[in-house]
């Protein structure tokens, strides 16, 4: 069966993220925020908690806050996110208060999820909003980048 996602996804742009995320020795998670109607790219980034000496500085938390400031809205109701790895409790939750419309993931998070997997953010009754989350994009690009940038820090 071939790729569903096209060679210029905003999918693939969140790999090329996370990518130079890992080549600057951060967890390598890309994310990117789109405007639902047109496919225009309004926020890209990757995991920066290294280079911020922040815990929070997650890729998805970076990429709502731009596209926040971008648009002069702290409700994004009409942008959708593509983020190379399932997004953890404290970014699911940001992405509920954010009002994103549609989350598109890569990899699956057993350990860390807070989508699907862990604290299941979404499936709350305190959750102030539930966006529409499609998992798997990419699955296997987005979890052999981890399992390489890992493979090569046990290493040293």
């Amino acid at each position: 069966m071939s790729d569903p996602v096209l060679p210029f996804s905003p999918m693939h742009m969140a790999i090329e993220r996370a990518r130079v995320g890992g080549d600057q020795d951060e967890v390598p998670i890309g994310a990117v925020i789109v405007d639902s109607a047109t496919g225009a790219i309004i926020a890209s980034s990757h995991n920066m908690c290294e280079a911020m000496t922040d815990p929070t500085a997650h890729a998805e938390l970076l990429v709502i806050r731009e596209a926040s400031r971008k648009l002069r809205t702290m409700r994004l109701t009409e942008c959708d996110m593509y983020v190379t790895l399932e997004p953890c409790a404290m970014c699911a939750q940001a992405i509920s208060f954010a009002r994103l419309r549609r989350v598109y993931f890569g990899a699956y998070d057993p350990k860390g999820g807070g989508v699907d997997n862990g604290a299941r953010i979404f499936h709350q009754p305190t959750c102030h909003h539930k966006p529409e989350v499609i998992g798997g994009v990419e699955e296997l690009k987005c979890s052999e980048l981890l399992k390489q940038f890992f493979a090569l820090k046990r290493a040293s």
